[in-house]
């Protein structure tokens, strides 16, 4: 007997110390039933919080889009959240407030749904009328530029950034694809390729590939010529039937591709010194190269457009 005393008393403790240390979450909704564009008010109340931090979706949130918010009001103290929102809603039908959850501490909440039907209240053939009669209003410049300036500012930017961009574009391109730059970028690559010690390893074959190919891109990039798709007898004649590349850089380059073929096919075997010429000569060439471009470039105008100074440049190059 002494022993269910004890139980009793003991879930009873359980029982209000657990009350002592959790909160009551309540919620109410005034109206279930509303006319169109009617005010409605959907509270939420939390008790004994005892200073617990409350997460809840934040104001002009809570409810679904359907519900249009009015006023929405939040109030904390340390041991109570009162949360009130108004709301109306301007379509017919049934509409539902789902529950909402809420986390409380470590706590997770979750209020009631509500139900809402919403009516027209108006009958067939009432009359609607405006409380005032529209009043006709003259604007002049001022008043247009009042209303509109903001869109015509915006249309402005718009405009600005997007000539920016084009600009910032072009002249990355033309950054990007300038023969001073491929010019620095290919002489890069080649020091890569010195630092590879094939030519003192005598590894020949892997020398003249690489070599061969930094320079076909070198060309397709700052001649415009195909070299990178060109086999090489195809690519020395192209090259002679263009006045892109000067007979000194073309006969370069005519001489260390078809040593360069004949390495690869393992019918010659070139010496450390010939290797390191023609590595000299291929970098000498690159430098070389923005001379070739620069007269391109000048024999593209007009001899009628010519300055004197550009004519005299033109003979000398």
């Amino acid at each position: 007997m002494p022993y269910r005393l004890f139980k009793i008393f003991f879930s009873f403790f359980i029982f209000f110390f657990s009350l002592g240390f959790s909160q009551t979450l309540s919620s109410n909704l005034d109206k279930t039933t509303l006319a169109l564009g009617e005010v409605a008010v959907f509270k939420i109340q939390i008790l004994d919080l005892d200073g617990k931090d409350v997460q809840i979706a934040p104001r002009n949130e809570l409810l679904p889009f359907h519900f249009e918010m009015v006023n929405d009001s939040i109030a904390v103290q340390k041991d109570i959240y009162l949360r009130s929102v108004k709301f109306a809603v301007f379509q017919e039908g049934k509409f539902t407030i789902p529950e909402i959850e809420i986390k409380v501490g470590d706590e997770i909440l979750k209020t009631i749904p509500y139900e809402v039907e919403v009516i027209n209240t108006a009958k067939k053939g009432d009359q609607i009328n405006d409380i005032m009669k529209n009043k006709e209003v003259e604007l002049n410049v001022q008043d247009y530029w009042d209303l509109y300036k903001f869109y015509v500012l915006v249309a402005l930017m718009i405009i600005a950034i997007i000539v920016l961009i084009i600009g910032i574009v072009k002249y990355g391109k033309k950054r990007k694809s300038s023969p001073i730059v491929t010019t620095n970028q290919t002489l890069k690559d080649l020091e890569k390729l010195r630092k590879k010690n094939y030519i003192e390893n005598e590894n020949f074959r892997a020398f003249y590939v690489e070599l061969i190919d930094i320079t076909r891109t070198f060309i397709t990039k700052q001649y415009q010529i195909p070299a990178d798709v060109l086999l090489t007898d195809d690519l020395i004649d192209y090259m002679k039937n263009t006045n892109a590349i000067s007979q000194e850089n073309e006969k370069v380059v005519e001489d260390i591709f078809l040593r360069g073929d004949l390495v690869k096919f393992a019918k010659t075997i070139p010496t450390k010194e010939l290797m390191a010429k023609d590595f000299t000569e291929i970098r000498d060439f690159v430098k070389r190269s923005t001379k070739d471009v620069e007269a391109e470039n000048l024999r593209n105008v007009s001899v009628a457009e010519l300055s004197e100074a550009d004519r005299s440049k033109i003979r000398k190059l």
